[in-house]
């Protein structure tokens, strides 16, 4: 179905779009541009929106503002942003009123013309995204990438033609109401994430499962066969499964052993031939592999693994000055993700951590600190549960790394840059949120570099 048809069944209702991000404001220009009685409702008040909010304004949209934004909202069908769960009271109590509740998300998945591959987990969605579309790519497909990595799809659906492919990053926050799921899903993993906003893991966790829920049986499913959580979905699937390991060799599905990437039982790639660092990355190669099958030829798999050098904010080499590396992975904002970013390096690192706090636990994170860390730098909210985790792994017997408290930010850098010698590594790699003091794991990338650079 085309864009505009769809829109045509919101004609004569009233619109809300919770939330006016960068996600959304496309979505207000849409239903602006076909003729739609559209509220755009946002906490931020209006001394603070951006100009193409305000721009939205002038062409028609109506805005509801500042603390009481959704107090008597009256409205047919709401538009919520991805960080405004469909758990709120406000939303519940608009659909218990008979909103009808969808995402941009949401509706892309109805009307999108192509097949979809999407992929959630709780780390290497973003690079095993990124892949994905790297290999299609190097095979000559059209591919539209978009989703929780921050760009829309559905403004973009007009574009696409049957033969497209259409690659989706999906979080919890975008899955939990989702009653679609792509034709190829992908689970990388699970662990305690964002537990500051689900009630608990068992919310989480069925938050992730919707992306292959609504599967049929002519869809893919793949899995990580060594993550007890996703193995653990296997009985639930409708279609096909497709496994990955790094610790059993698989008949069907995609492993590493000896060094060796296979893909059932036939040898495709050599472990060596990976540009990306770190067996984490070798895992989010195997989930790309898995879901590519049958899409891909072998050696634009292989030209891939040589040439693609990561993702912003991921593992990212700053510089290098008088000897020392300076890694930006900002993107690392759980243990899990920090625990990757460490076992990536055949040395101790000097390691920057530490920010919000997401009510996840830290105690994973001690033994890690203390295998491979000589300095720990830490800053931000979560610093006294880090130190805890360190020393804690200490007292039953680790060497805890010497621990360096440093409230600010960009003087936690700076004291770094002071403790490192020629050979070391310097890494932020916080293990928490950016939300204490950046907007969002960008801007925290950004002002590190920013301040790397300046050294």
């Amino acid at each position: 179905m085309k864009l505009n048809a769809y829109l045509e069944r919101y004609r004569g209702r009233r619109i809300a779009v919770l939330g006016l991000g960068v996600s959304n404001q496309p979505l207000m220009g849409l239903l602006l541009g076909a003729g739609l009685d559209v509220t755009g409702c946002d906490r931020t008040p209006r001394e603070k929106q951006s100009e193409a909010v305000l721009a939205l304004e002038r062409r028609g949209a109506k805005l509801r503002l500042g603390e009481d934004y959704l107090t008597g909202l009256k409205a047919d069908v709401v538009f919520r942003t991805p960080g405004m769960l469909p758990t709120m009271p406000e939303i519940q109590d608009l659909a218990a009123r008979g909103a009808e509740i969808t995402s941009e998300m949401e509706v892309f998945f109805e009307i999108c013309p192509c097949t979809i591959l999407a992929v959630t987990g709780s780390d290497g969605k973003t690079t095993t995204t990124t892949l994905i579309t790297e290999m299609l790519k190097a095979a000559g497909r059209r591919v539209f990438l978009g989703g929780n990595i921050g760009t829309p799809l559905l403004p973009r659906s007009d574009e696409m033609q049957p033969e497209d492919l259409a690659v989706v990053e999906l979080s919890s926050f975008q899955l939990m109401d989702m009653r679609r799921s792509p034709h190829i899903a992908v689970v990388t993993n699970l662990a305690p994430n964002h537990l500051d906003h689900h009630r608990d893991m068992d919310e989480y966790v069925t938050a992730k499962k919707q992306i292959f829920l609504h599967q049929s049986a002519d869809d893919v499913l793949v899995l990580n066969r060594d993550n007890a959580i996703t193995d653990g979905f296997t009985p639930e699937a409708r279609g096909t499964v497709r496994k990955f390991s790094r610790r059993e060799r698989l008949d069907r599905g995609v492993c590493l052993d000896g060094g060796v990437i296979y893909r059932d039982g036939a040898p495709l790639l050599r472990q060596e031939e990976i540009k990306l660092p770190g067996i984490h990355n070798v895992e989010n190669y195997m989930a790309a592999i898995a879901a590519v099958e049958g899409l891909v030829p072998d050696d634009c798999i292989r030209q891939v693994a040589r040439e693609f050098g990561g993702v912003e904010h991921r593992i990212e080499l700053v510089r290098e000055k008088d000897g020392v590396r300076y890694y930006n992975d900002s993107i690392a904002s759980s243990p899990s993700r920090t625990i990757a970013g460490l076992r990536s390096f055949p040395q101790k690192v000097i390691l920057i951590a530490g920010g919000y706090d997401k009510n996840i636990p830290y105690d994973v994170l001690g033994p890690e600190l203390c295998a491979h860390v000589k300095t720990l730098v830490l800053t931000g909210a979560t610093a006294p549960k880090i130190r805890t985790a360190a020393e804690r792994a200490a007292a039953g017997g680790l060497t805890c790394p010497e621990i360096l408290d440093v409230p600010d930010f960009y003087d936690a850098i700076r004291r770094a840059a002071a403790a490192a010698k020629p050979g070391d590594v310097v890494i932020l790699s916080p293990a928490s949120a950016s939300f204490d003091c950046f907007k969002n794991f960008m801007v925290r990338g950004e002002e590190f570099k920013k301040t790397v650079l300046a050294l």
